[in-house]
């Protein structure tokens, strides 16, 4: 006997459709419709220090007495003081 698969399908602007496609069709632009509504805009990272704020943080100041130390700082805020002007 000769067996008759039948494979259903619908009509859509005038052409057959199978409905293994419409399934996947359907799944995928169900993700893709998630995906979509899911992105987008994230929160702002927090700001970012300076380069100038970076270098304070990291760089160390190696002087061989307080004194020394008291010069390089003031030094540097004087010399920051003046590229603001």
């Amino acid at each position: 006997h000769d067996h008759l698969i039948l494979a259903m399908s619908y009509v859509i602007l005038g052409r057959a459709i199978k409905n293994e496609y419409l399934a996947l069709g359907t799944i995928f632009g169900t993700v893709g419709l998630t995906m979509l509504a899911t992105g987008g805009k994230k929160q702002a990272p927090a700001a970012k220090p300076t380069t100038l704020e970076q270098v304070k943080d990291t760089v160390k100041i190696d002087a061989s007495s307080k004194e020394e130390e008291e010069f390089i700082k003031n030094f540097i805020a004087e010399a920051e003081k003046e590229s603001k002007h």
